[in-house]
């Protein structure tokens, strides 16, 4: 027959309890250095990813849109000698 120990109870209650409260800061210190680092960057005028991608996206569209006409214009100058 195994006896409970009430010291090693409360040693192993304590323990993880102080799991929680260290995973807590965890993730309060990750918040807090994410939220400086967008801060950061937000004051050096940095693009995300996502806004970079869209830009990139409308160039695009637009040296496609310039190349078409292009071709338009010198299809009309053609047609008008």
């Amino acid at each position: 027959m195994q006896t409970r120990n009430k010291f090693l109870d409360d040693m192993s209650q304590l323990m993880t309890n102080a799991m929680g409260v260290a995973q807590g800061a965890k993730d309060e210190a990750d918040t807090a250095m994410r939220s400086m680092v967008d801060r950061w960057l937000a004051d050096r005028d940095f693009v995300t990813r996502e806004e970079f991608d869209a830009v990139r996206a409308m160039a695009q569209k637009a040296r496609e849109e310039n190349e078409a006409l292009k071709v338009r214009l010198a299809a009309l100058e053609a047609a008008s000698k």
